[in-house]
């Protein structure tokens, strides 16, 4: 299996833009939903731990991207206590994501040297994050918040790296509103990895939306 340090993961997110998430119970499934997002060039990817069975399906994964999907970073996501990301951690996940500043979560990572980002959702938080070594903080739910609060943070702070989540949809309009503010990258869940095509097995929908978003998000990086 190949390791990623905490900056191979950050220096991926910054070039690419973008972290697609999800979580199913069936293991063949997310497989099938990871090689999607593979096929169209994703190279991250966050397993949320949302549900039963979470360790198992993330397990028989990484087994999986050995074989078939060699270059993909994958994550755990939707983490809240110090020793589920250990657990995770040990498992084989190059990056954990949570929904809330956890400093117990700071430190298991900070120990390991593994890329953390923590939900923040003020100026107070994301500066003790970044105090904690936190590279890149995670604005959630970012519909609350929209771009602006991005752009009002990176004004005294312009060292501040920013990644939405919930509410970044695959338009190129709501994508330029992000990325101008001055996102680093965004994740990307529902609205990128349709429900419908997962249920009716239509991978090559998901493949061709990764593939449009990243061109997107390119071409705005880019002009």
């Amino acid at each position: 299996m190949k390791t990623y340090t905490r900056i191979d993961v950050f220096k991926t997110m910054e070039n690419t833009g973008f972290v697609p998430l999800f979580y199913n119970s069936d293991p063949e499934m997310v497989q099938k939903v990871v090689k999607a997002c593979y096929d169209g060039g994703a190279r991250l990817f966050e397993f949320t731990h949302r549900g039963e069975n979470a360790e198992q399906v993330f397990a028989e994964l990484v087994a999986f991207c050995n074989k078939e999907c060699p270059d993909m970073i994958l994550g755990i996501g939707s983490v809240t206590d110090a020793a589920t990301a250990s657990n995770f951690i040990n498992m084989g996940a190059s990056f954990v994501v949570t929904p809330v500043l956890r400093e117990d979560i700071a430190h298991i990572c900070n120990r390991k040297k593994v890329f953390w980002s923590p939900g923040c959702g003020s100026l107070t938080e994301i500066a003790r994050a970044e105090e904690l070594g936190c590279e890149l903080v995670k604005l959630f739910p970012a519909e609350v918040y929209g771009p602006e609060f991005i752009k009002a943070v990176r004004g005294p702070q312009p060292w501040t790296n920013i990644m939405p989540t919930g509410g970044v949809d695959t338009t190129k309009e709501n994508l330029i509103g992000w990325f101008e503010a001055g996102a680093t990258c965004v994740g990307m869940g529902s609205k990128l990895i349709d429900k419908q095509a997962v249920v009716q097995g239509n991978y090559d929908l998901i493949t061709n939306q990764v593939r449009e978003v990243l061109k997107i998000i390119q071409e705005i990086k880019s002009a």
